[in-house]
């Protein structure tokens, strides 16, 4: 979870996370590309991660907030995500699966 958050923060200066971003993306899930520029842009302001629950041997789930601002209008007020995301694990590596936002 916290590998991907700093990916997220980092992709503008350093493109190669998006593939970091996509590779560690459950295969059922995985989106074709991510858009982390223009419009959509964001800069990550931080992290807190609520909770974590190992399901079992390879499923885990992790209920964080991280606040952002969009990219285009640092000058305004930050905004919070809060999701529940689930996790997989598959040959020893963990792959986010999807999440549920509150």
């Amino acid at each position: 979870m916290r590998s991907r958050y700093s990916a997220y923060a980092l992709a503008s200066s350093n493109p190669d996370l998006k593939d970091y971003l996509l590779r560690t993306w459950h295969p059922d899930s995985r989106p074709q590309h991510l858009n982390l520029k223009g419009e959509d842009a964001i800069k990550w302001l931080g992290l807190q991660v609520k909770r974590h629950q190992t399901i079992d041997a390879d499923n885990a789930v992790v209920a964080f907030v991280a606040r952002f601002k969009y990219a285009n209008d640092l000058g305004g007020k930050a905004e919070r995500l809060q999701e529940t995301s689930r996790f997989k694990r598959i040959d020893h590596c963990w792959f986010y699966v999807d999440g549920d936002y509150q």
